[in-house]
């Protein structure tokens, strides 16, 4: 017999709300086509560097301008480099630029946001006339206007896109601190000597973590179509990267006489984008109090 007592450790289980919310979560066609198609373009991204593919930029002027056959299942682009090696390269490039960026703009956006909520007066009307000014332009003109001032480059376009998106989101969540900030729990917080900083960090932010997630996971399309679009028009991933705006751009001159090379990384992003709105709308409902899933 052991001289240790046995710990009866048993896990909570789950509410009987949660497992319906989860049942219907995965029955739902659009989440289930929204996490599958980010799931893929995930995968692709993990697993590119132990895949037995091609060199992706590689040049194999030899071989430029393929169809597709056994040895290159998507062919070759203008330079002989293989498409299906470039495109499972530039999901990995796609999807790290656009979560380096969403990372970035979150954190701008948060800490803004709260400050601007939860102090008020003169703090939030200059935080607040900031985002203003930034949002009377469009998000992507804005873009492209700072990253050919910077020059065209990868980390430029991340600089060009934090700068630029995080305002919207700023907005969005000093609404939820603004909210939050009168509810119960702050009061009993402060009346406990919390610290404003204790407050926002693990009462308030915490509260407001469900709405931040959806926010993010919807609008990390508009985030990969704005990176594409940059480096389509030659501002972001500079040859030879494997980037999925960037083949878009190689692949223009060619639109007429082998339009997949347009297609290939066309239907990519497209997927993506979509894969992730469709998951966003799933993850929406899924934290809805409101919703009785039927």
């Amino acid at each position: 017999m052991s001289a240790f007592p046995q710990a009866n450790v048993r896990l909570p289980a789950l509410s009987s709300d949660m497992q319906r919310r989860i049942r219907w979560l995965l029955r739902d066609p659009g989440s289930l086509i929204g996490l599958t198609l980010v799931t893929i373009a995930i995968l692709m991204a993990l697993l590119a560097p132990i895949l037995p593919l091609d060199n992706p930029t590689e040049i194999a002027l030899e071989n430029r301008l393929l169809p597709a056959s056994s040895e290159h299942f998507l062919g070759t682009d203008h330079m002989g480099r293989d498409e299906l090696s470039r495109l499972v390269h530039g999901a990995r490039a796609t999807l790290g630029l656009a979560s380096l960026s969403l990372l970035i703009i979150m954190g701008i956006a948060l800490l803004v946001g709260a400050v601007s909520g939860y102090y008020g007066g003169w703090l939030d009307t200059g935080l607040m006339l900031i985002v203003d000014l930034l949002l009377a332009f469009p998000s992507l003109v804005l873009g492209i206007a700072v990253a050919g001032i910077l020059g065209p480059s990868i980390l430029n376009v991340i600089i060009a896109v934090s700068a630029v998106w995080w305002a919207g989101y700023a907005r969005v969540i000093r609404g939820m601190v603004l909210s939050a900030r009168q509810r119960e729990y702050v009061d009993a917080a402060r009346a406990v000597g919390a610290t404003d900083v204790r407050i926002v960090v693990f009462h308030i932010a915490r509260n407001i973590l469900g709405p931040f997630i959806v926010l993010a996971t919807l609008d990390m399309g508009f985030i990969i179509l704005g990176i594409a679009g940059l480096s389509f028009l030659g501002l972001g991933a500079q040859p030879p990267t494997a980037e999925w705006g960037a083949m878009l751009n190689d692949s223009r001159a060619y639109m007429q006489t082998d339009p997949g090379l347009l297609l290939v990384p066309g239907i990519a992003i497209f997927g993506l984008v979509l894969g992730f709105n469709l998951l966003g709308d799933g993850i929406r409902d899924f934290m809805d109090p409101t919703n009785r899933y039927r």
